[in-house]
């Protein structure tokens, strides 16, 4: 959503602070909503319309602290400033416990409000995408396709936090994480949302290649700098001018390169291989590893310098096994894809097949999980995947115990049991849905309605 479109509230009881609040928020663009008192202030921000807020601590009739605390079930969607007189004042201490987005003190710096709310509307917005995905996981993507991080744990919504946080600024950031974690859907999540999202996002994996290759990638090289050099070329610096370059392993740089590399964050100039000119970018350096860069430094393989310049400011992915719970949205999202990518309308994942997924640790992370589901589509014959198809599952071959007094050689018996105790677990997790469940099953509305009778489950 463009900040156009956006409405931002001033609750200040200071007739002249709002004004030139309004005046200053609506010459970029926004729509302004006013209010004069604490009452107000909690009237407009329950309206829908209102995208972020700035929410002066003392007002008459209610206060800002208790604006804050009506409001504190909706403070991801709708963030609020506090605004103070006093920086370090208890009340704004207080509002920030509360879980106030930040606070201003006045006198205002005019570029400080404007890049405030620009950064609490960024939150605002991938805080938005975890919820749309938490009230209905089983909706359509609006692109498949398109990868996105996704999660709602609390480990993975401090990670979008993060992101709204440090994507308006213009510094270097680096991205920590184990390896498969997503580290370049962050990276891809910072360009979209900074004032660098027309520009272009160029990738470079900096373990992929030798020394020499890799200064010619990211630097360009002249016609004749080396043998096969035939043509001039331009580097990824070049290539990402007034763009975001995400440097990927950076942690696999030589020395040599690392010190190339500081001399363009430090004054944005560089020449190419075998050059004679000295070159400008203008570029925002988003790097990523998974290699503990600290320790490397005291090692002498990672030049101290170098590593301050990128770790301005840091997110942190967690690893798959320390957010079991967004398991199942993520093998949704996947299975979505797969169905696209491979004209699969029909594949679904079982309920067992997701709770024994649930139970695996993931070393390889969101990439290990991705394969093994795409290799599972393929043995379901792009149908319901059950936990048999999950190669590699200690689970897969696990056998369902006959119930009690049943002929453990009565076939019939057996397999209806197991019937009955899947498509119990599929509305239970459809939350009683009976074409989500169907869907989750891979059978018809119909056929579960005739099940469910059969069996008892439609009481």
């Amino acid at each position: 959503m463009s900040r156009h479109a956006q409405t931002v509230l001033v609750a200040d009881d200071d007739p002249a602070t709002r004004s030139n609040l309004a005046l200053l928020l609506r010459s970029e663009g926004y729509r302004v909503v006013e209010a004069a008192d604490g009452d107000a202030a909690a009237a407009a921000l329950a309206d829908p319309a209102v995208a972020a807020a700035l929410l002066d601590l003392r007002m008459p009739r209610r206060d800002g602290l208790a604006v804050l605390r009506a409001h504190a079930d909706r403070l991801d969607e709708v963030p609020v400033v506090v605004v103070t007189a006093y920086g370090g004042s208890s009340a704004a201490i207080e509002a920030m416990k509360l879980g106030a987005y930040d606070y201003l003190t006045k006198p205002f710096d005019l570029d400080e409000v404007l890049f405030t709310v620009r950064r609490a509307l960024t939150q605002r917005s991938l805080v938005a995408q975890v919820q749309a995905l938490s009230a209905d996981p089983l909706r359509d993507d609006p692109d498949p396709d398109d990868d996105e991080l996704v999660g709602r744990s609390p480990a993975m919504v401090a990670v979008f936090k993060a992101v709204g946080l440090v994507a308006p600024a213009d510094e270097p950031v680096l991205v920590l994480g184990e390896s498969g974690t997503g580290k370049e859907l962050v990276a891809n999540a910072i360009h979209r949302n900074s004032h660098r999202a027309a520009g272009a996002f160029v990738k470079v994996n900096c373990a992929a290649l030798s020394p020499t290759l890799l200064e010619s990638e990211l630097f360009g090289h002249e016609k004749g700098a080396f043998t096969g050099a035939v043509a001039r070329r331009r580097g990824r610096f070049e290539q990402a001018h007034g763009g975001t370059l995400f440097l990927d392993e950076v942690g696999e740089l030589g020395l040599d390169l690392q010190a190339k590399l500081l001399r363009v964050l430090q004054s944005g100039t560089f020449d190419r291989v075998g050059g004679e000119e000295t070159l400008t970018a203008d570029v925002r350096v988003v790097a990523a590893t998974n290699r503990d860069l600290k320790a490397r430094v005291g090692a002498g393989e990672f030049r101290e310098d170098l590593y301050y310049r990128l770790d301005v400011v840091a997110v942190t992915l967690p690893p798959l096994r320390e957010r079991r719970d967004d398991i199942p949205l993520l093998t949704d999202h996947i299975v979505k894809q797969l169905s696209r990518k491979h004209g699969w309308p029909g594949l679904a994942l079982s309920p067992e097949a997701v709770a024994a997924l649930t139970r695996r640790d993931w070393p390889g992370n969101v990439r290990e999980l991705r394969n093994a589901l795409a290799r599972a589509a393929i043995h379901a014959r792009g149908r319901v995947v059950r936990t048999e198809h999950l190669a590699g599952d200690h689970e897969a071959g696990a056998v369902t115990a006959p119930t009690p007094g049943a002929d453990p050689l009565d076939l019939r018996a057996a397999v209806a049991e197991t019937e009955r105790r899947v498509i119990r677990q599929a509305l239970e997790q459809a939350d009683g849905n009976r074409t989500r469940a169907a869907k989750l099953l891979g059978i018809s509305r119909r056929q579960l309605f005739e099940k469910t009778r059969a069996y008892g489950l439609d009481r």
